[in-house]
């Protein structure tokens, strides 16, 4: 039947389960700083989830809007950590889009290769307007 892990986990413990975060420090930390949110409040690491219960997660840019839907101690593949929650389908197809805006943006930017020189300096300021 249900075993005492299934009621209740630590939330840390469930987004290091569900491969939200590679460490379970940084899962902590993540809650510390106000970066997830059960049922809409703020929580800390020790706080207990149970099925059922909706999450909110800032990871880098992007924005998860998730349901518990399993309960498991234990770090498994991905294809079992994708098992333990559902995604909102609206919130999933929003972040794959800014998700893809993002990187069309990113792919025409290069970085140059060094600092500018004086001359380049002052290109740089004509065109933003500067003196």
């Amino acid at each position: 039947m249900h075993e005492p892990h299934d009621i209740a986990l630590r939330i840390d413990k469930w987004l290091w389960a569900a491969r939200f975060f590679k460490t379970r420090s940084m899962a902590a930390s993540a809650v510390n700083g106000g970066k997830v949110h059960l049922n809409g409040e703020r929580v800390k690491p020790s706080r207990k989830i149970h099925v059922g219960d909706c999450l909110k997660i800032l990871k880098g840019e992007d924005n998860y809007m998730i349901e518990v839907m399993q309960l498991n101690h234990r770090r498994g593949p991905a294809s079992q950590a994708q098992s333990m929650y559902k995604e909102d389908e609206v919130n999933r197809l929003e972040r794959e889009k800014e998700s893809q805006i993002r990187r069309f943006e990113r792919s025409g930017m290069t970085p140059p290769m060094h600092r500018p020189d004086k001359r380049s300096r002052r290109r740089i300021r004509a065109l933003r307007g500067l003196k």
